[in-house]
């Protein structure tokens, strides 16, 4: 036998045996997609938190910033001023990353317990009773490291229609995550199943990130084997004695090898795209210098924050027609300002006006660009600002993987000069650095987000076309799927029953 027909015969053989496998978790991984494109992970979104807290009211709401942060007894790097259940309170985050909760309107520290828990709960989902089931450190639902400074968590069934679980931070008694019934159920045969999670046990987990990539390149080594066996098999010119293109007259073979064909290349971006996702050896890591947001901000937005009390602040606010429901204190480029938000996610900047103070929609592009500067140590070789999303910075659907992610506009691309090429996005509205991108970083973007979801802006403007396509080709690869497993099965039967003549064979 040649060297060509040995290689040949492998590629056969690797195809026929990882697929006996890797067909069934493929199978899965088809339908498990089709659910997540309408329910996605349970996750708390900006817009779901902002919209159930009450208008901060001037009258009676809160001590003076500096009678909280001396109750905290650490250094303090982020302060708000927001509501959880019956009380207004600052939000502290402490430069050790802990959070604390200060009754605003006493000034000491809160210690959650059962009934502050209930309270918030109930103020969540409108009065609705609940009772508290326990705590957790983590469970199948609260994988994500944004919850990490709030475990642990305490979770609270409800007793609305939708029999959601509720999850609220030990550290200031906020719901921090929902999780109505039907999303739990229908995540065991969507997000979760989609993203093994059954091996996952931590938010960081290292044992679970290889399964996945194993899984995912096997998956892979199956898809391209299978389509080049395809292509060897099909007679483009000619046909077999049966009259068809394809060699094999059995019908679940016969439908599998159309399929595959039929099928070949959007198997192969997603499943490939899934093991990108995993950023295997970090090869999507940013490289180089990162932007450097304490030279952004310039400053400490506590120690220098504006000489303006939060009764001072929500009075002028309202005074322009906004209605905060919170209020954070901020510094960007050296000069401190409060920003506030009200029940839609809308935002307002409170600044230094000359001598007094004057409420803005936005930073200017001037100052943007001139704390830019500092991001990185190379120049800015270009700016501009945007009205419409781009194919990096764009909003998604609240079920999708990055649904809770705020894209607003306008907002001003700014791209370096530097050796990767790093482009970052300025949000004028709340002064935030909002994302930031380097050469590998939009590669990964490329092989992961869009190859799996399809997330160019014109897409994802399309529903419910792109999910009406998505879904047919989903179904075309479960069929292939569901082929290779029935032949998968009826081979190792068959093998089996070798195996077990064999053995007779043998012992007589």
């Amino acid at each position: 036998m040649s060297a060509a027909s040995r290689a040949r015969r492998l590629l056969y053989l690797v195809h026929r045996w990882m697929g006996v496998a890797a067909c069934v978790l493929m199978a899965l991984w088809f339908v498990s997609g089709i659910v997540m494109l309408f329910v996605g992970y349970p996750k708390m979104t900006p817009w779901e938190r902002l919209r159930v807290l009450p208008a901060l009211q001037a009258e009676n709401c809160c001590v003076p910033l500096q009678q909280a942060l001396a109750a905290a007894k650490s250094p303090v790097k982020e302060a708000t001023l927001t509501t959880v259940g019956k009380h207004i309170i600052y939000r502290l985050q402490l430069r050790d990353g802990r959070i604390v909760a200060i009754d605003a309107r006493t000034g000491i520290k809160i210690d959650i317990d059962t009934p502050q828990v209930l309270a918030s709960a109930q103020a969540f989902l409108s009065h609705t009773p609940g009772h508290e089931i326990g705590t957790v450190d983590e469970d199948r639902w609260t994988h994500s490291r944004a919850l990490d400074a709030h475990r642990p968590l305490h979770i609270v069934q409800m007793e609305d229609p939708d029999r959601t679980r509720l999850y609220l931070s030990s550290a200031t008694g906020e719901v921090v995550l929902d999780a109505p019934l039907a999303q739990r159920a229908w995540n065991y045969v969507g997000a979760w199943l989609h993203w093994l999670y059954y091996f996952r046990d931590r938010p960081v987990d290292p044992g679970w990130s290889w399964i996945v990539i194993v899984l995912s390149a096997l998956g892979t080594i199956t898809a391209i084997s299978g389509t080049i066996v395809g292509i060897w098999r099909w007679r483009f010119s000619n046909r077999y004695k049966s009259g068809s293109h394809s060699p094999y007259r059995e019908s679940w073979l016969h439908w599998h090898h159309l399929l595959g064909l039929l099928f070949a290349a959007i198997i192969f971006t997603w499943i490939f795209s899934g093991l990108m996702s995993m950023n295997p050896l970090g090869i999507f890591d940013a490289r180089g210098q990162k932007p450097d947001l304490a030279a952004w901000r310039n400053g400490d937005a506590i120690a220098e924050r504006l000489p303006l009390e939060p009764t001072q602040a929500i009075t002028l606010l309202q005074r322009t027609g906004f209605q905060p429901v919170e209020i954070s204190w901020r510094i960007l480029d050296g000069q401190p300002y409060m920003l506030a938000r009200n029940a839609a996610a809308d935002t307002r900047l409170i600044m230094h006006d000359g001598d007094g103070f004057a409420v803005r929609n936005q930073w200017s592009g001037d100052t943007l660009l001139h704390a830019a500067t500092r991001l990185l140590s190379a120049p800015i070789r270009s700016h501009r600002e945007l009205t419409h999303h781009d194919d990096y910075y764009y909003a998604r659907q609240p079920e999708a993987m990055m649904g809770a992610v705020e894209r607003r506009l306008p907002v001003w691309r700014v791209r370096f000069d530097d050796p990767h090429a790093t482009v970052v996005y300025l949000d004028p509205s709340t002064g935030d650095v909002a994302l930031s991108l380097d050469r590998a970083q939009r590669t990964g973007r490329w092989l992961f987000n869009f190859l799996h979801s399809w997330d160019l802006p014109p897409m994802l403007h399309a529903k419910p076309w792109r999910d009406i396509v998505l879904i047919l080709l989903s179904l075309g690869g479960l069929a292939m799927c569901v082929t290779g497993t029935v032949i998968g099965w009826r081979r190792l039967c068959i093998w089996y029953a070798g195996k077990g003549k064999g053995r007779a064979k043998r012992i007589s």
